[in-house]
């Protein structure tokens, strides 16, 4: 008789530990709260624009050609990549810098902007990419569980070349002095959700996986990851239970032995949360079973929650590319009303995504679909429709002014998104949107444990526990418990 497993949530981490679970020859149950799968990376469809409501960046190809290659399937199977080129466009608050996807073109710009940064960006990178290569092969496959995990050869050697005791701001700073230049190798460290004086030099990986491996775009969205997973895990005999909320982990003798429901109660052999971690703790286990307090939670440093505008026009917008970061504003205050005094921001940094530039399937003939992203601290209340409406006409007076393209007279569709939604949504802990900041105390070993400290069968997923934030690091995260969790199992 098959073993079976409950898997609570249906995001990109549960999706992964669904499909590996499936092939590793077990009853497989997704439970999930919302009516599609996704999690954050839900997908909103109104009046002819389809969004993606949370990631919009695809990096790390690879990490999903490896995903899918493992039950004998291609990218290509499920959806089609386009590479961006330019990668992404900079607003300063004079000009403006596209990151082209040629090497050669990069390397230019880079000298155009420091003299000798063209030279010193190919050391960068190459010791950014011996970071990314010892980085996938050794240590983000690992549960986390234990010390000896890292004891291996490879990464003991190269330890110092992993610059995990240096910050990423000094490294940065070694090899280039160009303000402008630091804060390019600097803003995917947002993507990891702490500052870069507090983010191990470890992490340039992230801009190897920027400038080397490239921006792509899935035709239809991000939303067809989803639906490619999805698919591949129904392939594989997953059921998947929509609109249907978890209520309790059910204990008896140590053990979970089922989960409750808003609409039922399912047996299970063993349960993989891939809800949020604090909210499946406090929420549906009873107190004698947590691995860790209220205290311990408050103390966690977690990344940053966001304000989200998805944004439907009637006309076309020539000149704008897909990705554009605004950089128009110091970041330095941005950042401390973040992390070091979190607080509402007074002029915060912006993002746009506008997917409709790439394809002409997410808005309709002759309009555009835009998505506004504001980094804002977790934990932050107060965000009603009159702070989300100033927010909103403050960014669109400044994307106007950067890019002399005017929308506010355009807009036909607006739909906004922030902390208490990530709440109700997805039971975010404070709100959050990317789980917790990659700091030094907070990586590998120091991260929750994947599998409950007091409940043997009971094992977590997803951005809060190993590896950690985004995408890629979801997948890796569903492959990582699913192989801890069967050699508890099979001994």
């Amino acid at each position: 008789m098959k073993r079976s497993v409950i898997i609570i949530g249906a995001g990109f981490a549960g999706l992964s530990a669904a499909a590996f679970m499936a092939k590793a020859g077990w009853h497989v149950t997704v439970v999930e709260k919302n009516d599609t799968a996704g999690g954050r990376a839900a997908q909103l469809v109104d009046q002819g624009f389809t969004f993606d409501m949370g990631p919009s960046w695809y990096w790390m190809p690879d990490v999903f050609e490896r995903f899918f290659a493992q039950f004998g399937r291609k990218v290509s199977d499920y959806y089609t990549l386009t590479r961006l080129d330019p990668s992404y466009r900079v607003y300063w608050p004079e000009g403006e810098t596209d990151i082209p996807a040629d090497e050669t073109s990069l390397r230019n710009l880079f000298e155009s902007m420091e003299g000798g940064a063209g030279a010193r960006l190919d050391s960068y990178l190459r010791e950014a990419g011996h970071k990314y290569r010892i980085g996938m092969q050794d240590l983000v496959y690992k549960p986390g569980r234990a010390l000896t995990e890292f004891l291996d050869w490879n990464v003991i050697r190269n330890v110092f070349r992993l610059d995990i005791f240096t910050s990423m701001k000094k490294h940065i700073a070694r090899f280039f002095r160009n303000p402008r230049l630091q804060q390019l190798l600097e803003f995917p460290i947002l993507f990891l959700g702490a500052l870069p004086a507090n983010t191990p030099a470890l992490y340039s990986l992230m801009n190897y996986a920027d400038m080397r491996g490239g921006t792509w775009y899935p035709q239809g969205g991000m939303y067809a990851i989803v639906r490619g997973m999805q698919s591949l895990a129904e392939e594989l005999g997953v059921q998947f239970r929509f609109g249907e909320e978890a209520q309790e982990i059910v204990i008896r003798e140590g053990r979970a032995r089922q989960l409750r429901t808003s609409k039922g109660i399912y047996d299970a052999d063993a349960v993989i949360s891939g809800a949020d971690y604090q909210f499946t703790e406090s929420r549906l286990l009873p107190a004698a079973f947590r691995s860790y307090t209220d205290a311990y939670w408050e103390r966690k440093i977690l990344a940053p929650s966001c304000l989200l505008y998805y944004v439907g026009l009637n006309k076309r917008l020539d000149g704008l590319q897909h990705h554009s970061l605004f950089f128009d504003v110091p970041f330095a205050p941005h950042a401390g009303e973040i992390y070091t005094n979190p607080q509402w921001p007074a002029e915060p940094l912006f993002y746009v995504s506008a997917p409709s530039r790439t394809d002409d399937t997410v808005a309709p003939a002759g309009c555009e679909n835009l998505m506004f992203l504001v980094p804002v601290a977790a934990g932050l209340s107060g965000d009603t429709e009159a702070l989300r409406d100033r927010y909103f006409d403050a960014i669109a007076t400044r994307f106007e002014e950067r890019t002399g393209l005017k929308i506010r007279d355009a807009i036909i569709y607006r739909k906004s998104f922030s902390v208490s939604d990530f709440v109700t949504s997805y039971n975010s802990f404070k709100g959050n949107a990317y789980g917790l900041a990659n700091t030094l105390s907070q990586t590998a070993l120091l991260k929750p444990s994947c599998q409950s400290k007091k409940v043997p069968n009971l094992f977590y997923t997803g951005q809060l526990t190993v590896p950690g934030p985004g995408v890629p690091p979801s997948l890796i995260s569903g492959e990582v418990v699913t192989k801890h969790l069967l050699k508890r199992f099979n001994g």
